[in-house]
């Protein structure tokens, strides 16, 4: 896996709120600047995703995991850093223009939402939500719309019969489904999950759990998948990154991170996992 070109490489990511100091490293109280108020919500973070990889981001609230996760989907841009997505051949993403950023959300790009409000028009029917994701990447042949939208409904286990019902009317577990369908519709390379079993039942968790397994096999499809449990990585992640007040602290294969934490944080995670 590792010997393939990266589908996703990120370097030297920083979001930063607030005009910065000389000072600032050595005066930060978590990730705030005690002199200077800045708060540096991703402080110098690279890694890379490869082809079929899960890609786990584990950390606190407060991380700097939704932030990452946010500046890759372009909610907004960050300070400074680049991100090269394989699958996109004029380099760091970051500069890209507005349309040629829109493409690549449209075209390349899948995000499911820890909050489905986020991600989902809650008063539209679920394959309009879909047919959305597939007219900002231009198409416009209603037919082929609606087919790929029964075809993905049934990929995520939610009855075509309920294709024209709103989320809003959906289950938390199946508004997630439906945002799975969405981030899907472009077959896209890199698919970004955040925290997507957060306030779900145990039952409901598990079955959102299975799906994304299900995908990964199905689709071959690269996922960045970001959560505060490690129970959700361990199931999920090849590789995994932790994050704490806006850094990588460490990283590693999964199974190595569980079984042998190297940073005091880490240890914590896992200890509060057995």
């Amino acid at each position: 896996m590792l010997l393939e070109n990266p589908v996703l490489k990120v370097k030297n990511l920083v979001v930063r709120y607030g005009g910065g100091c000389p000072l600032c490293n050595d005066n930060l109280e978590k990730n705030r600047c005690t002199l200077c108020k800045t708060i540096w919500a991703a402080n110098d973070i690279s890694f890379e995703l490869y082809p079929g990889e899960v890609l786990g981001i584990v950390g606190e609230s407060g991380s700097g995991k939704t932030t990452l996760m946010r500046s890759l989907y372009f909610d907004f841009i960050p300070t400074s850093g680049t991100a090269i997505l394989r699958d996109y051949n004029s380099g760091n993403i970051w500069e890209a223009s507005p349309a040629k950023q829109r493409m690549i959300k449209n075209n390349l790009m899948g995000m499911v939402y820890q909050n489905p409000v986020m991600g989902l028009r809650m008063s539209h029917s679920a394959a309009s939500n879909i047919a959305e994701k597939l007219i900002s990447a231009g198409n416009r042949n209603a037919g082929e719309m609606t087919e790929r939208g029964a075809e993905l409904l049934e990929a995520v286990e939610i009855l075509t019969s309920r294709m024209k019902d709103a989320p809003k009317h959906f289950s938390g577990g199946m508004q997630q489904r439906v945002q799975i369908a969405k981030a899907l519709a472009m077959y896209p390379a890199l698919l970004l999950l955040d925290e997507v079993t957060t306030g779900l039942d145990l039952s409901v968790q598990a079955k959102v759990l299975d799906l994304i397994r299900s995908i990964k096999s199905r689709f071959g499809i690269s996922i960045l998948l970001v959560s505060h449990d490690l129970a959700v990585i361990r199931m999920l992640a090849d590789r995994t990154i932790v994050m704490l007040d806006g850094k990588i602290v460490e990283s590693g294969l999964t199974d190595q991170i569980l079984e042998d934490p190297q940073h005091p944080y880490t240890q914590q995670l896992v200890h509060s996992l057995i």
